[in-house]
């Protein structure tokens, strides 16, 4: 007789999987901070999930890197857009732009001017989505 392990993996669920649990706070706290339609670093991502060391940073980019998977799927823009590096002038750290071309939405270099075009318009998409500007009424 064959174990089923398959369905024992079948069953788990977000709850279960911290990765995936991380990612998704990750996605809802970028989704209301778009609001505010400024980036934020990639410590500010980590102070605001609480998350404790080790690794702090490194455990945000594997949930951004998720969330780039699951925005790709979904064909929407990269909500990792949010996040940069406070050393590269505004940008994300290169893993963003690694990520993005793996996953077939980026062709440049991640230290070229290409990467900075590519960013200015997820970012400007991910408000487009999440933090969409109300059209003011015209006074009459």
């Amino acid at each position: 007789m064959i174990a089923r392990d398959t369905d024992t993996a079948m069953a788990t669920t977000v709850e279960d999987n911290p990765s995936e649990t991380l990612a998704h706070r990750l996605r809802a706290h970028l989704q209301a901070l778009a609001t505010m339609r400024l980036p934020i670093t990639y410590r500010e991502a980590a102070k605001g999930l609480q998350l404790l060391p080790p690794h702090t940073i490194h455990q945000v980019t594997e949930a951004l890197e998720q969330n780039m998977a699951e925005d790709a799927a979904a064909d929407r823009p990269f909500i990792a857009a949010m996040v940069i590096s406070k050393w590269r002038g505004g940008l994300p750290a290169p893993g963003f732009f690694d990520c993005a071309a793996r996953l077939g939405r980026f062709t440049g270099v991640a230290t070229g001017p290409d990467a900075r075009v590519f960013h200015e318009a997820e970012f400007n998409a991910v408000l487009a989505l999440w933090a969409p500007t109300s059209h003011v009424r015209e006074s009459e």
